[in-house]
């Protein structure tokens, strides 16, 4: 057989398996595992020993530890309820304005975000604080959703972020460390934030009967100085546990894994404070965690067989012929890649997309000459639309999980449709200007 039909027919045959419903990380090592026999002509013992040297690299990759503390550190806050006062003092300060209650859960949801990374957390969170308050002020059904769903997927993007942490093990290069990666993607995050801010904010003014200011009655109840000190209450805990975990990476002083321990113990810390901390509330968070880190290492273990047999049997070479030696303008190629990115993510999970994606693009973009770290926040953030996008987009099903009786799927698909295309206005801004990639990690790693 040919290695273009075997790179075509391994393709195919994950995709058939994984549209007949099939788990994902175990799809993707038994496809591994077929095709890695079909092309080594059936010898067990050789591709045995491939597989066992794969699991045992990435159980040594010390990197990874972060993962498991910074999803403890998510479900200790998800049950302190930080989230919650947040919203409650910004429910005041900012209902007043038109769109201002969706406005409040954009930065709760980016602060939020900033201390968790766990889109079900927030989502759900969000979902069930936020939901009947915008709906009791009559907001409408489609903007709710769509406020709630993008809002809550921004914790994959702004760090400290679990995706970031896979992609910098990932692909083990100086450049796209897990510390440059957290680095790069401070000024997406903000800017896709500010760009849903913003749409809200303009929307609801054109229109106020989408998103109506509570009455003036709720809103002059308190004076400007009750007002900022609910505020400063509700929001200075967080940030100084965002500063413990992103100013001692950005600072040098910690290496990302040691900044999730220290962001753990914060989280201990906080769930304390606000009267949270018991057995019941460890027990259930250390087995979130559990349950949660073994998926994600049954994924990246399925994901890195995946893509070692496909690489190993020349299908790397193969893609990249196709891209590179068609001789199209290295910016079309860029754009077939986010292109084939973005429709994955309507099928398939983040992670199996990174971990099938980047050993056969991130080659490609270093031939044609992209900056490697530019290059990785182009497909994260391009990879956070695949929580919003139908059919199996995952923000929306934890969305309707929550959603109050009258919510439909069409209301949350319409309702998402104009912040997937922010989504777009931030990759192409990031195309525009790279600087707001490169310039943080220039400025505290020299990158």
């Amino acid at each position: 057989m040919s290695l273009e039909f075997m790179t075509l027919a391994m393709f195919g045959t994950l995709i058939v398996a994984i549209t007949l419903g099939h788990p994902l990380a175990y799809t993707l090592a038994a496809v591994a595992t077929l095709f890695g026999l079909i092309d080594n002509g059936f010898m067990v013992s050789a591709l045995f020993n491939m597989f066992v040297n794969n699991a045992w690299g990435l159980m040594n990759n010390y990197t990874l530890v972060a993962i498991p503390l910074f999803i403890l550190m998510a479900q200790l806050l998800d049950r302190s309820k930080v989230s919650d006062a947040l919203f409650e003092s910004l429910y005041i300060v900012l209902g007043g304005i038109k769109g201002g209650l969706g406005l409040a859960v954009v930065v709760v949801c980016t602060v939020f975000a900033a201390t968790t990374g766990i889109i079900g957390a927030s989502v759900v969170a969000m979902g069930l604080l936020a939901t009947p308050a915008l709906l009791n002020k009559g907001y409408q059904k489609e903007l709710t959703a769509g406020i709630i769903c993008a809002s809550g997927t921004l914790g994959i993007l702004i760090p400290p972020s679990i995706m970031m942490v896979v992609y910098g093990g990932l692909t083990g290069m100086k450049e796209t460390s897990v510390g440059n990666l957290f680095a790069g993607a401070i000024f997406p995050g903000l800017v896709l934030a500010g760009l849903y801010f913003a749409y809200i904010f303009i929307r609801c003014n054109i229109n106020p009967e989408l998103g109506p200011p509570i009455s003036k009655k709720e809103a002059s109840g308190y004076t400007a100085a009750q007002k900022w000190a609910m505020t400063l209450k509700s929001l200075v805990p967080p940030l100084a546990l965002i500063l413990a975990v992103m100013g001692t990476i950005l600072a040098g002083v910690a290496t990302p894994t040691e900044a999730a321990g220290l962001g753990a113990l914060g989280a201990v810390i906080l769930a304390f404070f606000n009267k949270k901390l018991n057995l019941t509330v460890l027990k259930e968070s250390a087995f979130a965690t559990l349950r949660t880190t073994s998926m994600v290492m049954m994924l990246f273990i399925g994901g890195k067989f995946f893509s070692t047999v496909f690489l190993s049997m020349g299908g790397g070479d193969v893609v990249a012929d196709l891209l590179i030696g068609s001789g199209m303008n290295r910016w079309l190629v860029l754009f077939l890649m986010m292109g084939i990115v973005f429709i994955m993510g309507m099928f398939i999970d983040w992670a199996a997309i990174l971990l099938i994606t980047v050993p056969v693009f991130m080659p490609i973009a270093m031939e044609l000459e992209f900056n490697p770290l530019w290059f990785s926040l182009l497909l994260c953030v391009n990879l956070q639309t695949s929580f919003l996008t139908p059919p199996f987009g995952y923000a929306l099903f934890y969305f309707k999980g929550v959603a109050p009786a009258g919510f439909t799927m069409m209301h949350i698909y319409r309702g998402i449709i104009p912040f997937v295309l922010l989504q777009m206005v931030c990759i192409a801004l990031l195309c525009i200007f790279p600087q707001l990639v490169t310039w943080l990690p220039g400025l505290f790693f020299g990158a």
